[in-house]
């Protein structure tokens, strides 16, 4: 299910037709509740601010924009607006602006003096976007007429990168032990988090977090698992590693909401007998991002941010890991330990106990399954030098694995990429692609470009 972001839509105007024509005002204004009624039906949470003529009228919409909690303006032109009347409100706003250019007609068969009246905003958006660019404010484009397919489709999708990048900004990620040594790709130091895209690292050691265990007989265990055995196959778990992962699992959630995370990460190596948490989390990591809760193994803080923040505008998102090559099939085999979004999984989840030898702690349950076919995109965070980051995106295809699937019990999931597999391969790694990322179902590529672009990020769309 996708999440609703919220979004202002501000119409705008000229002051002089309202003194010489009045008569054409209503038309306008119906003409911009018609585009707030079929944004909705995209999905969104619009706002639908006073139609802006006059540099103060402007100036107040954008704070109110701003006071609702909006990720992102849409500008609508009316008819010709003059852009220094508009320019200081949404250059200096710290909302990201989305160019929606469109008109009530779509052709010129009708065309009188009225159909001139009405459909004339395109130049109102050219002066407009010059002064953006004079004044290197961000935004992005759409244009067409709005009953075409995919225009106010893809302006959902910019508003949805708004969004992105908006939870992004304000990530909290919990890191339960340090980073895994000498992993080095995903290895960003906190205050670069911090200071270059606003995350918050939320450190703990895995005792602090073993404080929150449910008492021995807590009814909430229970609860968790019966709910459990309704939604995956429990015919051949172990009562002791599920109860025991249950518990473990609990003590995290209690955390993320006491923390008010985003997302998490766990370093399997620090789930210990000192630390006294008993089981290694992979259940709930794998409950959590089907809850909108970001997670990526390793302690990477990078991805775990990612994951949370594309869940939480976009819905459908997992924490995945490209394993191996089958290069006679052309398919990338997904896999990690025992973490995925249960909502994406291709049939029901099998609940099985994972056999453990990385520590002395005890044997986890985990849920596992392939993930199901469809359209997706694969997408990277990756770091470059001197606190730069570039977004890495690909349009890839959901399979069903070839041949017979010797992996159950395992997580799982085939990819066909969009150039051949080598070339592919060779691709992301010049791009500088990390081996934690997120997948999101659906094409977003255009989304996840928006994304960058708002981040102030480099963007790279890997395609054929």
């Amino acid at each position: 299910m996708q999440p609703t972001p919220k979004a202002a839509l501000l119409p705008l105007y000229l002051e002089l037709y309202d003194r010489v024509s009045p008569k054409n005002r209503p038309a306008a204004e119906a003409f911009a509740d018609t585009i707030v009624a079929e944004l909705r039906g995209q999905g969104l949470d619009i706002a639908r601010l006073p139609v802006c003529r006059l540099k103060a009228e402007f100036d107040a919409a954008v704070r109110q924009a701003e006071q609702a909690g909006a990720c992102a303006i849409v500008t609508l032109h009316l008819a010709y607006s003059p852009s220094l009347e508009c320019i200081d409100a949404l250059a200096t706003t710290a909302l990201p602006i989305v160019v929606c250019d469109t008109t009530p007609a779509a052709g010129y068969s009708a065309a009188d003096q009225a159909w001139i009246t009405h459909n004339h905003g395109i130049h109102g958006v050219q002066d407009m976007c010059n002064l953006l660019l004079r004044k290197r404010k961000a935004f992005v484009i759409e244009a067409g007429h709005h009953e075409s397919p995919g225009v106010l489709e893809r302006v959902a999708g910019h508003v949805r990168a708004a969004e992105g990048a908006r939870r992004m900004r304000c990530a909290r990620v919990g890191r339960i032990g340090p980073a895994f040594a000498g992993m080095g790709d995903f290895a960003v130091e906190s205050d670069v988090l911090r200071r270059a895209m606003g995350v918050t690292t939320v450190a703990a050691a895995p005792e602090n977090v073993a404080g929150l265990l449910p008492a021995a007989g807590s009814p909430e265990v229970e609860r968790e698992i019966a709910a459990d055995r309704e939604r995956f196959d429990c015919t051949g778990a172990n009562a002791e590693s599920h109860r025991l992962s249950v518990e473990t699992g609990l003590a995290v959630r209690r955390w993320i909401e006491q923390e008010r995370l985003s997302a998490f990460t766990v370093n399997f190596l620090a789930i210990t007998k000192a630390g006294r948490l008993p089981v290694m989390p992979f259940l709930e990591a794998s409950k959590a991002m089907s809850r909108g809760i970001g997670y990526a193994g390793e302690g990477d803080v990078l991805t775990a941010a990612l994951v949370g923040a594309l869940a939480q505008a976009f819905g459908d998102v997992s924490f995945v890991e490209m394993f191996c090559p089958d290069w006679q099939s052309d398919l990338v085999f997904l896999s990690h330990m025992g973490e995925m979004n249960l909502d994406l999984a291709a049939a029901k989840p099998v609940l099985r106990e994972k056999g453990w030898s990385y520590t002395d702690a005890l044997p986890p349950a985990a849920a596992t399954a392939a993930f199901r076919p469809g359209a997706a995109t694969f997408v990277d965070l990756a770091p470059g030098p001197d606190e730069t980051f570039t977004l890495i995106a690909a349009q890839v295809e959901m399979v069903a694995g070839p041949g017979e699937d010797k992996l159950a019990g395992s997580v799982r999931g085939w990819f066909r990429p969009p150039l051949p597999l080598g070339d592919f391969l060779a691709a992301y790694s010049r791009a500088g692609g990390t081996h934690h990322a997120a997948l999101v179902y659906g094409d977003v590529t255009r989304q996840m470009a928006s994304v960058a672009q708002f981040m102030g990020w480099r963007s790279v769309t890997i395609a054929a």
